[in-house]
């Protein structure tokens, strides 16, 4: 799939241009079933500098990038261990949202919404109790 949305100026894709092209391909391909898509491309979304992940609910897609994900762009030490971490958060998070669940308040559920790499090494890859109810409670209203 071509990745839609960039924009040359900022070398940022679009996290809802690219959330819209994923909806049209889910529409053209007739693909009912919920999409992540990982990339490697910087996204960003109006109002915010960049994000690291995006999902849309109503369409059944999201987005994660590992752009900002690794060590190594902040000029840390490199680590797999750390990155494969922060892309299973990222993952789960997104994921949650395609679940119907909103951001959290809780800075160690992983439906926290991090603006920092470090908020999100805070967060752990679990939901914390109030959310993990709240999808007992969307599951049984399915």
């Amino acid at each position: 799939m071509r990745i839609m949305g960039y924009v040359t100026n900022r070398r940022q894709v679009d996290a809802q241009a690219l959330l819209d092209s994923i909806q049209t391909y889910k529409h053209l391909h007739q693909i009912p079933e919920p999409v992540l898509l990982v990339v490697h491309q910087d996204l960003f979304r109006n109002g915010n500098s960049f994000v690291f992940g995006l999902a849309r609910e109503s369409v059944g897609a999201g987005v994660v990038s590992t752009s900002r994900l690794a060590n190594e762009y902040y000029g840390r030490q490199g680590s797999d261990d750390d990155y494969i971490d922060r892309i299973a958060k990222e993952g789960a998070h997104e994921i949650g949202h395609l679940l119907g669940l909103p951001h959290c308040s809780d800075r160690e559920c992983v439906m926290f919404r991090p603006d920092t790499l470090d908020e999100l090494d805070r967060k752990k890859k679990v939901l914390c109790p109030a959310c993990r109810e709240q999808l007992g409670t969307l599951k049984s209203a399915s």
